[in-house]
């Protein structure tokens, strides 16, 4: 049940910030924009002044190319929130059964969010476009927290269980 809820939960979070991404897409759009144009990556000085020439290189500045990433972005979400909240109702049909196809859907999905917010977010956001010396703009602890719990409930549906005595 535990599983089943953590989950369930992480697929709701998801379908919620894909949600909010659609129906107030301008305000993230700005900060898909903002880190990949790495306008800010100046530890707080003024936008577009002080950025390091060494890393700049790696800028999109490129309006279609930002949107682009964006659109894929919210794909995404709404990708993993839906085989995370298949994944419920496997929860729930599995009862009692081993919870095979629960716990793989549970696995895909999980990983695809641990793309989104450690790949996509920490790595490449963090790293590759120097999020992290934005004040700004920068997303690495939601990133990191979002992470984090994807994590612990992929740990959690991999414990060993004689629930899963099926598998």
């Amino acid at each position: 049940m535990a599983a089943a809820v953590m989950v369930g939960l992480n697929g709701l979070y998801l379908l919620i910030v894909a949600f909010g991404n659609i129906t107030d897409f301008g305000t993230n759009q700005a900060f898909v924009q903002h880190v990949l144009s790495m306008d800010t990556t100046n530890f707080g000085k003024p936008e577009g002044t002080d950025l390091d020439p060494n890393v700049m290189w790696r800028a999109i500045t490129s309006p279609v190319i930002q949107n682009i990433a964006y659109v894929v972005l919210i794909a995404w979400e709404v990708a993993a929130a839906a085989v995370l909240l298949v994944a419920v109702v496997f929860w729930i049909r599995e009862r009692g059964r081993g919870y095979r196809v629960a716990r793989r859907l549970s696995s895909i999905g999980l990983v695809m969010l641990l793309l989104l917010f450690f790949g996509g977010f920490v790595v490449i956001g963090g790293e590759w476009f120097q999020m992290w010396t934005s004040t700004a703009w920068n997303g690495e602890d939601p990133a990191f927290r979002n992470s984090t719990l994807a994590l612990l409930t992929l740990i959690v549906i991999h414990l060993p269980s004689k629930s899963w005595a099926d598998d």
